[in-house]
């Protein structure tokens, strides 16, 4: 396919070109263009793609059959909360519209933001383990709000021009070799990782994820959990939320040391699984990708 995809020079859209163009021709989108330091397979273009309008000419101009949306503020706390709202918000609607008016499927990303937990003032206990997609969405913060809107405007664009949008919900990616889930500052205090149940996800199986979106029969909007296997703790989740909680939800299915989210329907639908632990990624070299 011919892939179009935005934000590919950031930490992990990196590792996400670097998975497509194994087998896919891909444009990069970005505010910088890297000239002639870029991934050799890569093409370039510098996007401001809060403009609709440089949105929609060069979408237009490229034609491609997909569209990957990975560029945004990626947290809460970076910039002001409405500066977030408005950068992730404004260049979801450019690119998603302009990909529907030439009928490309879409993979963009959302976040376990979406949901509430991690930036609350006060970190709920979920409605259920593991967490499912059809988990109540309940952001205070402009970051998690944001994700859910760049999902409804998928919706609407897959209502609307009929092509296939897969809303990415990933954990704290983390990139092998570095996995600051498993610094000391981290393992030592259950503070650190309640505020999304000590979840996690390698960046290699987010890259893989948004492969099998992009080549599966997928149609409408569909949001799908990615997070890695285990929790970051490597202990059981019931006796982490027990400790730190003091309570587990009434609907509790979790067993050992599993995530506190549910990936089953990324399973179904898109014949995906993580396969990448903390046990072996966290120290191991992988050569970061060129972008």
């Amino acid at each position: 396919m011919k892939i179009a995809v935005t934000g590919g020079r950031g930490q992990t859209g990196r590792w996400v070109v670097d998975r497509l163009v194994e087998d896919h021709t891909v444009t990069c989108f970005d505010r910088d263009h890297p000239g002639n330091d870029g991934h050799p397979e890569v093409d370039y273009r510098a996007v401001d793609l809060t403009d609709q309008g440089s949105v929609f000419d060069v979408l237009t101009d490229l034609e491609p059959d997909a569209v990957v949306h990975w560029a945004a503020i990626p947290a809460a706390g970076i910039r002001p909360g409405v500066d977030t709202y408005r950068n992730n918000t404004l260049a979801a609607h450019s690119v998603l519209t302009a990909a529907g008016r030439i009928g490309a499927r879409v993979v963009q990303a959302s976040s376990d933001g979406a949901y509430g937990f991690f930036f609350a003032d006060e970190t709920p206990v979920p409605d259920e383990l593991p967490i499912s997609e059809s988990h109540a969405l309940r952001p205070e913060d402009d970051y998690g709000l944001s994700k859910i809107v760049t999902e409804e405007i998928g919706k609407t664009i897959a209502r609307r021009d009929d092509v296939s949008v897969a809303s990415i919900r990933p954990s704290w990616i983390q990139i092998p070799g570095e996995y600051p889930c498993r610094d000391d500052e981290y393992t030592s205090n259950l503070a650190a990782g309640a505020g999304n149940y000590w979840s996690y996800v390698d960046v290699r199986d987010v890259a893989d994820m948004v492969e099998a979106a992009l080549t599966s029969d997928l149609t409408g909007h569909e949001a799908f959990n990615c997070v890695a296997p285990d929790n970051a703790l490597g202990r059981p989740l019931r006796e982490l939320m027990t400790e730190f909680y003091g309570t587990v939800p009434e609907n509790c299915a979790v067993e050992g040391d599993a995530s506190a989210y549910d990936t089953t329907k990324a399973s179904k639908l898109l014949d995906w699984e993580p396969t990448r632990s903390w046990r072996t990624a966290a120290t191991e070299t992988v050569p970061t990708p060129q972008v």
